[in-house]
């Protein structure tokens, strides 16, 4: 694991590059994270109700494990334009998450959407 930007903070955005993609957790303490992943390691599950639907799970684990060799930072991107919700009220929305099902449209899945609602709430729309 390369830590590219500083300590992570609880509370704070974890952005993994993964080639010219992104993968997004949510920073908990202790060097651990939360973060969606699909239902099966392999492969995203398609939702029953849809075929344009991926199942997607909610896992607390290492940061070291789930970036492995890929490079993170800390990127709390909205910050400038949003007020993230106080700390506990974060870890609290992402603690009662793990373990659950989410269903993500694969034509709007945005991959910082779950992590996002976490820190900001509703305050924020869309990707940038």
């Amino acid at each position: 694991m390369k830590d590219d930007k500083g300590d992570p903070k609880p509370g704070d955005l974890i952005e993994i590059k993964r080639g010219h993609d992104a993968h997004w957790a949510l920073y908990v303490g202790d060097g651990y994270v939360i973060h969606v992943t699909p239902v099966d390691e392999g492969v995203a599950s398609l939702a029953a109700e849809s075929e344009t639907s991926l199942i997607m799970k909610v896992k607390m684990e290492h940061l070291r494990e789930v970036a492995g060799d890929d490079s993170w930072a800390v990127n709390n991107k909205y910050d400038q334009n949003c007020t993230p919700l106080p700390l506990n009220e974060i870890i609290w929305r992402a603690e009662r998450c793990i373990g659950k099902d989410i269903v993500y449209d694969v034509f709007d899945l945005k991959s910082d959407d779950f992590v996002r609602k976490l820190r900001y709430g509703g305050q924020v729309s869309g990707t940038g």
